[in-house]
């Protein structure tokens, strides 16, 4: 076994090798510039711009982040998305309108989801659905 690091491509292709997922995202971090109450101020035009790319097939899933008392939040908050580069992902995050209010300031990493396991149980005859 070799002890180099091995690029992010050779990740890939070794994750592709194994039969993984092997799904390219891109995950944004967003924090807060100057507390909660800018976020507020452009918490409507937000979730529509979330709704907007989740309903074009961009957004995976995001959510916010509690403190680790698992009592408040702070504003900081997580988007994955599906990008073809991360020069996509940043212009999908540029036009996101808390980033162009200076209400959050954002880093993205890229994120290789290779495990896990989402069950979805849907039953007919009362309309229900449930996220496992």
């Amino acid at each position: 076994m070799s002890n180099q690091t091995p690029s992010w491509n050779q990740m890939v292709q070794q994750c592709e090798g194994l039969g993984l997922l092997a799904k390219k995202l891109y995950v944004v971090f967003t924090k807060p510039v100057n507390g909660i109450g800018p976020i507020m101020e452009v918490l409507d035009a937000h979730l529509a711009y979330q709704n907007k790319i989740q309903d074009e097939g961009i957004m995976f899933g995001a959510g916010p982040f509690s403190d680790d008392t698992e009592k408040n939040w702070n504003g900081d908050g997580m988007v994955i998305i599906r990008a073809e580069s991360m020069s996509a992902a940043k212009e999908i995050a540029d036009n996101d309108p808390m980033h162009k209010a200076g209400a959050r300031t954002y880093e993205i990493r890229p994120w290789l989801l290779n495990e896990g396991k989402v069950t979805i149980d849907l039953t007919f005859s009362n309309k229900s659905m449930m996220l496992k």
